[in-house]
């Protein structure tokens, strides 16, 4: 108990001194987290030596992280906000394989490994860009609703990533696990279509039963975002969309509105044990010893996606502006890469020294695109506008 409480405080600590410093420099506090899992992590001092049993209870964070982007967003009444980002995820499949094609001639790799490549570049973080989305109160424009269902949509293609690779790894591959994700994303399809019209859901029974109990109020909100995530990883989906659509529903019951106070701090403990967990995987001996090909790695993976996903937008008809913005927001590799990367080594598609450099670019990606997504949004907005 000592070793745990000391190891609690330090991380605490830690993460506390480096979001002060963050703040100072208009950062996203996701950095503090990152960091903070690297200077605690197994490579510096060795306080938190098992990065993958805190990544497990760290998940949970993401899971209350889309129930409540859920909450908050509304589902668009305009047709083309749900078919243009199926387009624009379409586009980037496809320019994310050529890209991944180019990197295989280039470093003969096998056809296995550009597979893989391409998962990377194709799933972006939903973490990362809500959070931007929603400092610079973009989350609910037009524009921000389009790349959070572009995210969505990447959300629902993890299922068949994650199979793909397991058949390529020679696992038993059963057709049922197709299929049922197919039905649940059409069922999904149609509730989203159903309730976009809908004000309010009114469930007047549930709620005069908790208005005045707070401790059944956060049973009964953990009920509800963990029992959708629960559903839809049974489904063969990811969870993280499950508890998305939770909270998507939750959002149009007003008498629920007790919600977001019982939840917010579990959101907010188990989202930075999930970045910490990330932070602690980085094999510091790894990446100074193969500093030169990890770096230039992370910033092909910015560089290309930012282009790749701004020329989509400008394909789509948005202007320059928003279109480099939207590039520079879906620049870095997502938390799923990671997991699509753990699969591929456990199934013995890629070697070890591959898996690293993944992992270090993926974790490295994540870091920067923080600054990234800073820096080319000071370059896109002119002076005279800054100014006013």
């Amino acid at each position: 108990m000592n070793g745990l409480l000391w190891a609690i405080c330090l991380l605490c600590l830690t993460t506390m001194g480096i979001m002060l410093l963050l703040k100072k420099l208009h950062q996203p506090y996701l950095i503090a987290y990152i960091i903070a899992g690297i200077v605690l992590g197994p490579y510096v001092l060795g306080i938190f030596t098992k990065p993958d049993e805190i990544e497990v209870i760290g998940e949970f964070g993401i899971l209350f992280l889309m129930f409540f982007l859920g909450m908050e967003i509304n589902v668009p009444n305009n047709t083309s906000l749900l078919i243009k980002p199926i387009i624009a995820q379409s586009m980037k499949i496809l320019l994310s394989f050529i890209c991944a094609l180019a990197i295989g001639y280039t470093a003969d790799f096998s056809l296995n490994d550009i597979l893989l490549i391409t998962i990377l570049f194709i799933f972006n973080s939903t973490a990362v860009v809500s959070e931007f989305l929603k400092k610079h109160n973009t989350l609910k424009t037009m524009f921000g609703i389009m790349i959070l269902n572009m995210l969505i949509f990447q959300d629902l293609l993890l299922a068949p990533a994650l199979t793909l690779l397991k058949v390529q790894g020679q696992e038993s591959f059963d057709v049922l696990n197709i299929i049922i994700p197919v039905l649940v994303c059409i069922a999904i399809f149609l509730l989203l279509k159903r309730i976009r019209n809908i004000q309010e859901i009114k469930f007047p029974v549930v709620s005069n039963f908790v208005e005045n109990d707070h401790d059944l109020q956060v049973f009964l909100g953990l009920l509800i975002c963990l029992g959708f995530g629960l559903l839809a990883e049974t489904s063969g989906l990811s969870g993280a969309l499950g508890s998305f659509m939770a909270g998507v529903v939750v959002g149009r019951v007003k008498s629920f509105n007790w919600l977001e106070h019982s939840l917010l701090p579990f959101k907010v403990f188990f989202t930075t044990l999930f970045f910490v967990s990330i932070g602690l995987r980085l094999d510091l001996s790894y990446l100074f010893s193969n500093f030169k090909m990890v770096l230039l790695g992370t910033f092909f993976v910015l560089a290309s996606n930012s282009v790749m996903s701004a020329l989509i937008f400008r394909v789509l008809k948005y202007n320059w502006k928003d279109s480099w913005y939207g590039g520079a927001l879906l620049s870095q590799t997502g938390e799923f890469g990671i997991l699509a990367l753990s699969v591929a080594y456990k199934t013995g598609i890629i070697e070890y020294s591959l898996y690293k450099t993944g992992l270090g670019i993926t974790c490295l990606s994540l870091l920067f695109s923080t600054i990234w997504i800073s820096m080319l949004k000071g370059i896109i907005i002119s002076p005279k506008k800054r100014d006013i």
